[in-house]
């Protein structure tokens, strides 16, 4: 199951937002297993940021690398290996992060919920033998998965953050819950929330970025901005650029990875 939501007609901004002068900002929506578009995406990036001034350039992730797209594995790889090249790239705890964490604890119910949800292809991108897994039952896939994934990975995950503030913009998974302080707001919101927040039209003092819910485009409103486009799913992944009170759209897509192959 995924949730897809139409996009609504653009609201004009209340107000001009910007991140720090001399810096340059990308956040990355939900990946969900798509390596292809990821390594697409990376060198989109790459290629805009060199065509620009120089700058502090900082990469956030908004959540749910996993589950869904078939090379979680390589996908977190990827995202650990980031940092050799973009020393600020900040990574944000998505739901299903949370839950993959929860079911490397060897809780069979957990495991089950996780693999419910788009888990068993994370599962499988760590397993590597379609025959094994075949073969395997819960209580067995629960008790061998947590050897099968890497510690660093683990612990990749496991420092994510919550919230990201840089500037006028909040970067969260899901979004928040309206009226609020940032500083209040529960992890279940920022990781989960949805029609409380993505239906609410009020000012947040801030523009709040998030992934979470899928929408065909990204879905600019006057308090947020979406770019969850459905990676998984769509073959395309988004990112949002920020620099001064500026800001755009970059998009990497399964048909230009074939076409480059």
């Amino acid at each position: 199951m995924f949730w897809k939501r139409k996009s609504k007609p653009v609201q004009q901004a209340g107000g001009s937002f910007a991140v720090p002068e001399g810096q340059r900002v990308y956040a990355i929506g939900d990946i969900h297993g798509r390596d292809d578009l990821f390594a697409q995406m990376i060198d989109l990036i790459r290629a805009d940021n060199a065509r620009r001034d120089p700058a502090r350039t900082t990469l956030v992730l908004l959540g749910d690398l996993i589950d869904r797209g078939p090379e979680s594995a390589q996908v977190v790889e990827r995202a650990m290996a980031l940092r050799s090249e973009f020393p600020d790239t900040r990574l944000l705890i998505g739901n299903h992060e949370e839950c993959f964490l929860a079911a490397l604890t060897g809780d069979v119910r957990r495991l089950r919920y996780f693999m419910r949800i788009g888990g068993e292809a994370t599962v499988r991108s760590y397993w590597n033998d379609n025959d094994s897994f075949a073969d395997s039952d819960f209580d067995e896939i629960a008790e061998r998965l947590p050897d099968m994934v890497p510690a660093e990975h683990v612990g990749f995950l496991g420092m994510g953050e919550d919230v990201i503030e840089i500037g006028d913009y909040v970067f969260v998974h899901a979004g928040i819950r309206p009226g609020v302080p940032l500083e209040k707001q529960s992890l279940t919101d920022l990781r989960w929330i949805r029609d409380d927040f993505l239906d609410d039209l009020s000012n947040h003092g801030k523009m709040i970025v998030h992934g979470h819910t899928i929408t065909a485009q990204p879905d600019e409103q006057a308090n947020r901005i979406g770019i969850d486009i459905g990676a998984f799913r769509s073959g395309s992944l988004a990112a949002l650029a920020l620099e001064g009170d500026q800001r755009w759209f970059l998009f990497a897509n399964a048909e230009c990875a074939e076409d480059a192959a």
